[in-house]
């Protein structure tokens, strides 16, 4: 039974409200809106009827209230009052009300308001639920296509199979140290942490530009080569430009874009393909460069041997200020058992 709450400063209006609505609905009557505030801390109204003129807190205070409450804001409000006029009648819509009943109320008018918001809260509340979950269906879609595209890219690579996998665990481990310690906590708030996790699996997708014969290459890579090795930076960030131009983008690739574009930046302004210096690179290319190079030097390569995580940590903590941003190389070395942890995982 959907539950109304009257709220009015007159027993008889309480009471004839009551009585009307009653047989249809689970009905609390208030007599202040002290009185309704104390209520809805236990109980959530499917719709309220609101008088505009009381004593202590007038309807119109009353609503501007209930809508810097992000638990109350949706409930429609129908206010009652005596008076009619459209200046009166504005204010309240524009606060957010959804109708007003003139006092003393019709039982037919009344019953029909409110059945009529009932109504179009249900088939609001409907389409919300279907849109939320076609937007998960899209994110499923968009996540299913994206590993397919980095799959693809990394098969081609021979020698740093299981990459992407890896580079995604290293992130999350990463990225919640971060928000735990309140490292550049005030950016960090605003991702959402999912879709950046799931877009750095893009990171090298700039390698399907590579030849295979350098990709494979079995052993070091001239100086030329690795020139071309170097593009693949910024020819990840022009084919996500080029994925955002004609998809009207989203977050989820203006993630990528950075962990694409920006992974070989160094902190001291010596890295590609901008040469950005300091927090001029963007977080998400000062993330994926310590994870990168870790996962690149605990790896076997063909032009070096695997080392060991102590050595690896060693060398990153060596570059830090130099090609990794200070603070989130503090933060990489406090953690870094739970990145050997996952390293023995995979």
């Amino acid at each position: 039974m959907k539950v109304i709450f009257v709220v009015d400063d007159s027993a008889v209006n309480l009471t004839k409200a009551k009585l009307v609505l009653k047989d249809e609905y689970r009905v609390f009557t208030l007599l202040s809106a002290d009185k309704m505030f104390t209520l809805l801390e236990n109980v959530m109204p499917d719709l309220i009827l609101l008088d505009i003129e009381m004593p202590s807190m007038d309807g119109f205070t009353v609503m501007k209230k209930l809508k810097e409450n992000k638990n109350t804001e949706n409930i429609p409000v129908i206010f009652l009052t005596a008076f009619s006029d459209e200046a009166r009648e504005a204010r309240g819509l524009e606060l957010g009300a959804v109708d007003f009943v003139a006092k003393p109320f019709s039982t037919p008018v009344l019953l029909n308001r409110i059945s009529h918001h009932l109504h179009i809260e249900e088939l609001i509340q409907k389409q919300t639920l279907l849109l939320r979950e076609k937007t998960q269906q899209l994110e499923q879609l968009n996540t299913g296509i994206v590993s397919i595209i980095a799959e693809l890219v990394e098969n081609r690579d021979k020698l740093t199979g299981g990459h992407i996998e890896r580079t995604t665990k290293y992130i999350r481990v990463l990225i919640n140290a971060m928000l735990e310690r309140g490292v550049y906590a005030d950016e960090l708030q605003d991702w959402d942490k999912e879709a950046a996790v799931a877009s750095a699996r893009l990171h090298d997708v700039g390698k399907i530009i590579i030849s295979d014969l350098i990709l494979n290459k079995p052993g070091r890579l001239t100086k030329e080569e690795y020139e071309q090795i170097k593009g693949h930076a910024a020819a990840g960030e022009q084919i996500i430009n080029s994925m955002i131009t004609q998809t009207n983008g989203g977050i989820f690739l203006d993630y990528a874009k950075f962990f694409a574009g920006y992974h070989h930046e160094h902190w001291d302004g010596s890295g590609y393909p901008h040469g950005l210096q300091g927090t001029k690179i963007p977080l998400q290319g000062r993330i994926m460069a310590i994870v990168d190079v870790y996962d690149a030097l605990i790896s076997e390569r063909v032009y070096k041997p695997t080392l060991s995580h102590e050595e690896a940590v060693s060398i990153i903590m060596a570059e830090k200020g130099t090609c990794f941003d200070p603070k989130i190389a503090d933060i990489f070395f406090e953690v870094q058992d739970r990145f050997l942890n996952e390293a023995k995982k995979l």
